[in-house]
């Protein structure tokens, strides 16, 4: 049996996109650190960052996110990143209920996409399988990436008409 695609360390850096999310706390404070922790991970470096994004919670109840996108280049291999990702979240007081789908957080990061890697092994489904139905993923993921491609799937820009009943809006930074 080979080593899973997941777990392969590129020779070059890959170009991944990277979901922050979060409706408890400080949650602009939080992203914008997350952001700085993301951009010190080993191998890596964040390329572009997207404005914050209010948005309503989807499938759950709870206060409104605020929502960002970032774009990195690294290094590792994808599941090292998605590891790398859950201890960030873990670090800025992430719990997951058992049995409880989509509870409030204080921080969710999700492994959008790894460059051009279609996987749908348990532990990292890529691309993510729900981004292109989220406006809170697709608008800013275009913000940054006017051209960007959800692979196997095509132009992100094509699924926004489908979210459009998503109530989204770009928030004012402090």
């Amino acid at each position: 049996m080979g080593i899973s695609p997941l777990d392969r360390e590129p020779d070059a850096p890959v170009r991944c996109y990277v979901a922050l999310g979060a409706n408890l706390g400080h949650a602009a404070e939080t992203l914008n650190a997350a952001v700085e922790r993301i951009d010190a991970l080993p191998a890596t470096r964040v390329t572009a960052r997207s404005s914050f994004y209010g948005t309503e919670p989807i499938d759950s109840s709870g206060p409104d996110y605020t929502n960002a996108v970032v774009e990195i280049e690294t290094k590792l291999g994808a599941r090292d990143l998605l590891h790398r990702l859950q201890t960030i979240e873990y670090d800025f007081g992430r719990v997951r209920p058992q049995g409880v789908h989509n509870a409030p957080r204080t921080l969710d990061l999700d492994v959008l996409s790894y460059g051009e890697t279609i996987s749908d092994e348990a532990e990292l489904v890529l691309p993510h399988p729900r981004m292109h139905l989220r406006a809170f993923v697709l608008v800013p993921l275009i913000e940054i990436c006017p051209h960007a491609s959800i692979p196997g799937k095509g132009p992100a820009q094509a699924f926004l008409s489908a979210v459009a009943d998503q109530r989204i809006e770009r928030l004012v930074e402090s």
